[in-house]
């Protein structure tokens, strides 16, 4: 074999860092868009059927179509913010009064079934007392190092609203984009996957759309699942605002936060309240609405994907702790890209005619 010349060495050496150098300073001018875009896609792919089915409907007038999406995705927005915001300025009224309240009557003595909960119970009852046996006073020292932290969060959560509704408004304006081109643009990513692979990248490809879909199917329907069954055990138990907590309950559910931020204090007040068989009653409706979604999720992502359930569950997980909500999507593609990957690999040093189960 001839060997390469030195001066051929230098030429692919330099050709690669350029390549480098490009391919770096591309991400680096788009991250600020890098997010924005991801979702958009994520978002595209996975309603791409139901933009479709508009289309069909609206006599084959894709801009039309496109703007019936828009607004579907608009009202995603503007209806749990609006929400949030009630409620804040709702808390924010009642809060002085019930406040006061409290600073004139203290907390009075610990309710009898607080030092039955398990582990904790003693413990609690214990401190409650001493709040109580203190007035007033020790209670305002109690909670003072509290609201510092809740001011500093709410600055905080202020300052980074004004980014969330820019980022928001560039997936919003990216969706529409991809909409609008989704035929060329999937079109050219199957290119690039042919190019870079041959069947093998155009099925890669395929492959994270579909897990792209699948993930987004099992997160939404989950959390309706979750949200519907958790409102409706706060209405039978006579939580107020029971419709305005379901909503909130479908956002952390999204979130894969999950109902219990929720549950957990329409719990806790029904006991406080002296509704002691109707919070019974709620706890005992929260315990399997908590975990449902270990359950269905993963069946609902099976079903468009077929891979290992193992598999699926280390993505959506390990995608979320990773890369936040966003990883939800992200790492289940990942995963069954270096899945795939990997097993038409080995299967290609596989002998023919060697057994299928070793």
């Amino acid at each position: 074999m001839k060997p390469t010349p030195s001066g051929d060495i230098t030429r692919i050496v330099l050709i690669v860092l350029v390549i480098g150098l490009l391919l770096l300073g591309t991400i680096w001018t788009l991250l600020p868009f890098l997010a924005a875009l991801i979702w958009a896609t994520t978002i595209t792919v996975a309603t791409w059927p139901v933009l479709m089915l508009l289309e069909q409907k609206t006599g084959g007038r894709r801009g039309l179509a496109v703007a019936i999406m828009m607004v579907l995705i608009l009202l995603m927005l503007i209806v749990p913010l609006s929400l949030a915001v009630s409620t804040m300025v709702q808390a924010a009224t009642q809060s002085p009064a019930v406040l006061r309240d409290f600073m004139v009557r203290g907390i009075g003595d610990p309710p009898d079934w607080l030092a039955n909960i398990p582990v904790v119970g003693v413990r609690l009852r214990t401190q409650w007392q001493q709040l109580a046996a203190g007035g007033p006073e020790a209670l305002v020292q109690f909670v003072r190092p509290y609201s510092i932290a809740a001011a500093s969060w709410a600055l905080s959560a202020t300052g980074g609203l004004g980014m969330l509704v820019i980022q928001f408004v560039l997936i919003v304006v990216l969706t529409g984009i991809l909409y609008s081109q989704g035929e060329t643009a999937a079109a050219g990513v199957i290119a690039f996957g042919r190019r870079i692979g041959d069947d093998r990248g155009e099925r890669i490809v395929r492959l994270a759309g579909q897990s792209i879909r699948s993930v987004a199917l099992g997160v939404i329907v989950t959390a309706l699942v979750q949200s519907i069954l958790a409102g409706l055990g706060l209405w039978v138990s006579g939580i107020p605002h029971a419709s305005l907590a379901t909503a909130f309950v479908f956002v952390l559910c999204i979130a894969q936060i999950g109902p219990l931020l929720v549950l957990a204090p329409a719990i806790v007040w029904l006991f406080w309240s002296g509704s002691t068989a109707w919070g019974t009653v709620l706890l005992i409706w929260a315990l399997p609405v908590l975990t449902l979604d270990n359950f269905l999720r993963p069946v609902l992502i099976r079903r468009g994907v077929q891979l290992p359930m193992l598999l699926i569950i280390a993505g959506v997980i390990g995608g979320l702790i990773s890369f936040g909500v966003l990883g939800l999507f992200v790492g289940p593609v990942i995963l069954a890209s270096s899945y795939t990957l990997t097993k038409e690999w080995i299967a290609e040093g596989w002998p023919e005619d060697a057994p299928e189960k070793a």
